[in-house]
C-alpha cells in the first residue's frame, strides 16, 4: 500500500507539475490539438487543381480542336494561352506564369491517320513535383480520349490503334492525395518529438535542482508520459483520421498494441536524453536538428531502398523510423499484428535499453 500511495503521488504531482509550467503543458498536450488542424488544413485541398498551361497549336486542325476542347474540361489543368510560336510559350514558362506546355505539332493529323511514329509534346517544369505529377495526369486521359476518338473514324484505312490503357487503382491512399500521404506519416513524429521536447524540459528543470528520483519516482513519471502519449496518438489516429477522411482502423486492435509500446520506447529515448541536458532550454536544440532528419530517415519522403547503405541502416536504427512505418501499416494498410511484430520486438528492447542507461544516469550521476 506505501508503494502504490507513493506512486499515485508521483503519478498525480507529474501532472500538476506539467500543469504549472506554461511551456510543457503547451508542448506536451495543447500542441497535439494544434497540429491535429494545422497540418491537415494546409493540405485539405488533397490534389492541385487548375494548373496553368500554354498549348502550342502549330498544326490548328479538327484534331487539334478536339484535343484542346478535351483538356479544358481537366479540373487539374487550365489553360493559361493559345498560341503557335514555341518560343513565346518558353518564355511563359521562365516567367513561372504557367507550368507545362502541350505541343501539338503541325504533322498530327496525318502520323495518326497513317500510324506513324510522331506525336504530342509535353513539357513541364520540374519546380515542383506534385504540380507536374498533375498536369501529367489531366493531360494524358484528355489526348488518350481525344486521340482515340478521332483514330476511331478513320480505321478502315489505317491499322493505327492506341495503346492499351493502363489503369492506376490505389489500395491504401484511395483519393492519391496528398494530405492523405503525408499526415499518416508525420502524426506519430508529432507524438513523439513532442515527448521528446516536454519532458526533456521537465526532467532537465528537475536536474537543475540536483534532483535524485527513486525508483517510485520514474516510474511515475513515466506513467503519467505514458498517459498523455496514448491519448495523444489515440486521439491523432482516431477523432483527427475520421475527421479529414484519412484511410484508418485498417487494424483496431493492432493498433492499441503497438501505441503504448511506441510511446514506451520514445519516453525511455528522452529519459536519457534528458540526462544529459544542464537546463531546459537546450531540449529545444535537439529538436531543431533532429526533427526533418527524422522524418527523411523514416522512408516515407523517400524510399528506404534509394538511399545509401549507411542512411538505410541509421534509419532503421531510430524508433521514429519504426514507429511511422508500424502506425502506416497498422492504420492505412491493415496488415496483421503478426507483421509488425519484429517492429514492435525491436522497439520493446530498444524501451529496455535506454530505460536501464538512463536510470543509472539520472539516480547516480
Amino acid at each position: 500500500m506505501k508503494k502504490t500511495t507513493s506512486f499515485l503521488h508521483f503519478y498525480i504531482r507529474t501532472f500538476k507539475d506539467i500543469a504549472a509550467n506554461s511551456s510543457i503543458l503547451t508542448t506536451l498536450i495543447l500542441s497535439v490539438f494544434f497540429y491535429s488542424f494545422f497540418y491537415p488544413t494546409a493540405y485539405k485541398a488533397e490534389h492541385a487543381e487548375s494548373l496553368p498551361i500554354v498549348i502550342v497549336d502549330e498544326e490548328q486542325s479538327l484534331m487539334t480542336s478536339t484535343i484542346i476542347q478535351e483538356v479544358s474540361k481537366s479540373p487539374n489543368v487550365r489553360i493559361q494561352s493559345i498560341t503557335g510560336n514555341f518560343a513565346a510559350a518558353e518564355q511563359l514558362i521562365r516567367e513561372q506564369k504557367a507550368d507545362g506546355i502541350l505541343l501539338l505539332p503541325h504533322n498530327l493529323s496525318n502520323s495518326i491517320y497513317r500510324g506513324e511514329t510522331g506525336g504530342i509534346g509535353l513539357y513541364l517544369s520540374a519546380a515542383y513535383f506534385l504540380k507536374t505529377k498533375q498536369i501529367g495526369l489531366g493531360l494524358a486521359g484528355s489526348i488518350e480520349n481525344a486521340v482515340a476518338e478521332q483514330a476511331a473514324k478513320f480505321g478502315n484505312i489505317s491499322h493505327f490503334s492506341p495503346a492499351l490503357s493502363i489503369h492506376q487503382i490505389p489500395l491504401f491512399n484511395v483519393l492519391s492525395g496528398y494530405g492523405s500521404y503525408i499526415f499518416p506519416a508525420i502524426a506519430p513524429l508529432i507524438i513523439h518529438q513532442t515527448i521528446v521536447l516536454g519532458l526533456s524540459m521537465l526532467i532537465a528543470g528537475y536536474r537543475e535542482k540536483k534532483w535524485r528520483p527513486s525508483h517510485t519516482e520514474l516510474i511515475g513519471i513515466f506513467t503519467a508520459i505514458l498517459t498523455i502519449g496514448c491519448l495523444g496518438c489515440f486521439y491523432l489516429f482516431g477523432f483527427t483520421f475520421w475527421f479529414y477522411d484519412y484511410p484508418h482502423g485498417g487494424n483496431f486492435w493492432g493498433m492499441l498494441l503497438a501505441v503504448p509500446v511506441f510511446i514506451s520506447c520514445i519516453i525511455a529515448l528522452t529519459l536519457l536524453i534528458a540526462s544529459f541536458l544542464d537546463m531546459p532550454e537546450r531540449a529545444g536544440h535537439v529538436i531543431v536538428f533532429s526533427s526533418i532528419p527524422l522524418f527523411l530517415l523514416s522512408g516515407t519522403a523517400w524510399p528506404h531502398a534509394a538511399m545509401p547503405q549507411w542512411m538505410q541502416w541509421l534509419g532503421n536504427i531510430l524508433p521514429s523510423t519504426q514507429g511511422i512505418q508500424m502506425f502506416i501499416q497498422l492504420n492505412q494498410m491493415g496488415v496483421s499484428t503478426s507483421t509488425v511484430i519484429p517492429k514492435l520486438i525491436y522497439l520493446l528492447c530498444f524501451t529496455a535499453f535506454c530505460l536501464l542507461w538512463a536510470n543509472y544516469r539520472l539516480r547516480h550521476k
